[in-house]
C-alpha cells in the first residue's frame, strides 16, 4: 500500500509532537517529583547498593526517605509512601525486631531511619513499627555518654560528639517522646544541642567544629578545648537540620524551646555570612574559600536551604533569610542538577563521607577533608536535594535552567 509524501510528514510531526509534549510536561513538574521518580527508578526498594552486596539498616536510608516523605506530604501521591513502606519493610521482620541492626554498636547514625518507623506506625497502626521504634529508642536509653552527659556519636568513639549526631538522633529522640508521652526527654534533647553548642562554638566565625572530644585525648582534638580543626560544611547542615527538625515536637512551654531557637538564629547568620555571593553556594570547607582545593559542595547546600526555609516558614527565622534560601536553591539547580535522557535527573557534587578518627585515620585537617571525593546520586544528597525542594516549592521558588547531560549512577 502507498503512502502519500504528506501523510508521512504528518506522521512524524505527531510522533515530534508527542515527544515534545511529554518533555514539557515533564520538565513542568515540581523539582521534588522528578528527582523522587528518578531516585525509585534508579534505586528499587530503596537498595542503593549492588545486586548482592549485603543490605542493612542504615542512615543514608533514612536520609533519602526524609526526603521521600516531604513529597508525600505535599503531593498525597501514594507511590511515595509504598516506596518508604516497601524500603523499610525489607529491613524489619513480622516480629519487629530489626536483624540487621547491632545496637551495641551504639551507633547513633541509626536512629535517624527510626523517623520513618514512627511515620509508618502513625498510618497503619501496625505494631510492629512501633516496636521496633522502641527498639532504637532503647538503643538511646543505654547509650554511652561523656562525662557531662553527652551522647557518645559512636561506641568506637569515646566521648566524642559530632554535628552530624544531632541529627541522626535528636529529630527522632523528640518524635519518639511527642508520640509516646515522654515530656521528661526534652530536658535531655536540650542537653544534646546545649553541650555541643558550648564546646563546639567558634566565637570569631559564629560556626561549629565538626567534633568535640570531652577526654580531649584523641588525635585530632585541640588539647586545650577538644574540638576539631575545621568547619565542615554538611556537618553545619546536619546540625542545622537537626534544630528545625526537633524544635516542631517541642512543648510551647518546654524552656528548652527558647534556647534552640536561638541557637538556630545564632548559626543561621553565621552561615548566611559564608554563602558564596557570586553561586548562593557554600564550600566544603565553610570559612576557607579562597584557599586551594576547597570546592562547592551540594548536600550542605540543600540542607541549608532546607533549614533556611522551613526556619522562616514556622517562625524559627526571621523571613530575610528566605532571600537566602532562594539564592542557594537557584545555585544548586544551576550548578549541581542535571537531566538526561527520559525522566532521569542526578544530583552532582556531594561528598561522599566525612568523619574523624577510624582506620585509616581521619585527622580532620583541612587536607583532610578537600581529599573526600565527591561522587554523583549520593543518597544524602538527593535526600536533602528532596527536603530543599519541597519547602521551596510551598514558596512558589522551584524553577530555574539546569545543565542536561547523561546521569551517572553510585
Amino acid at each position: 500500500m502507498k503512502i502519500c509524501r504528506s501523510t508521512v510528514w504528518i506522521m512524524l510531526l505527531a510522533v515530534w509532537a508527542a515527544g515534545a509534549f511529554a518533555n514539557a510536561s515533564a520538565e513542568a513538574r515540581p523539582w521534588s517529583q522528578r528527582m523522587a521518580d528518578a531516585a525509585m527508578a534508579r534505586w528499587p526498594d530503596g537498595r542503593f547498593v549492588p545486586a548482592g552486596q549485603r543490605w542493612a539498616w542504615n542512615y543514608e536510608l533514612g536520609t533519602l526517605l526524609e526526603g521521600m516523605d516531604a513529597v508525600w506530604t505535599k503531593t498525597s501521591d501514594p507511590r511515595y509512601f509504598n516506596y518508604i513502606k516497601n524500603s523499610v519493610d525489607q529491613l524489619v521482620s513480622a516480629d519487629g525486631s530489626i536483624p540487621t541492626l547491632r545496637p551495641e554498636e551504639h551507633q547513633l547514625d541509626n536512629i535517624l531511619l527510626g523517623r520513618q518507623l514512627l511515620l509508618l506506625y502513625r498510618v497503619t497502626r501496625d505494631p510492629r513499627y512501633e516496636k521496633a521504634a522502641t527498639l532504637l529508642y532503647e538503643q538511646l536509653m543505654h547509650q554511652p555518654r561523656t562525662p557531662s552527659g553527652g551522647f557518645w556519636h559512636k561506641q568506637r568513639y569515646p566521648n566524642q560528639m559530632w554535628l552530624d549526631g544531632l541529627y541522626m538522633a535528636e529529630p527522632f529522640y523528640a518524635e519518639y517522646a511527642s508520640e509516646f508521652h515522654h515530656p521528661e526527654a526534652f530536658k535531655d534533647i536540650t542537653r544534646q544541642f546545649v553541650l555541643m553548642y558550648e564546646h563546639a562554638h567558634n566565637a570569631k566565625t559564629g560556626l561549629l567544629y565538626h567534633g568535640w572530644d570531652e577526654s580531649k585525648k584523641e588525635r585530632w582534638a585541640n588539647k586545650e578545648t577538644g574540638d576539631s580543626s575545621q568547619f565542615w560544611a554538611r556537618g553545619m547542615g546536619w546540625y542545622m537540620m537537626a534544630l528545625v527538625d526537633t524544635l516542631p515536637y517541642y512543648p510551647q512551654e518546654d524552656p528548652g524551646r527558647k534556647k534552640l531557637i536561638a541557637q538556630l538564629v545564632q548559626v543561621a547568620s553565621a552561615v548566611a555570612r559564608y554563602q558564596d555571593a557570586q553561586t548562593g553556594l557554600w564550600y566544603q570547607v565553610l570559612d576557607k574559600a579562597g584557599e586551594r582545593g576547597n570546592y562547592l559542595e551540594s548536600s550542605a547546600a540543600c540542607m541549608f536551604v532546607y533549614a533556611f526555609a522551613k526556619g522562616v516558614r514556622l517562625g524559627y527565622l526571621p523571613p530575610s533569610y528566605l532571600a537566602n534560601a532562594k539564592r542557594g536553591y537557584e545555585g544548586i539547580l544551576s550548578h549541581f542538577v542535571k537531566t538526561g535522557s527520559g525522566d532521569d535527573v542526578s544530583l552532582t557534587g556531594t561528598v561522599k563521607s566525612a568523619g574523624l578518627g577510624g582506620k585509616p585515620y581521619r585527622d580532620g585537617s583541612y587536607a583532610y577533608y578537600i581529599g573526600e571525593r565527591t561522587v554523583t546520586n549520593d543518597p544524602k544528597g538527593v535526600g536533602a536535594f528532596l527536603l530543599a525542594s519541597t519547602e521551596m516549592e510551598s514558596v512558589g521558588h522551584a524553577r530555574s535552567k539546569v545543565s542536561r547531560t547523561k546521569s551517572s549512577k553510585v
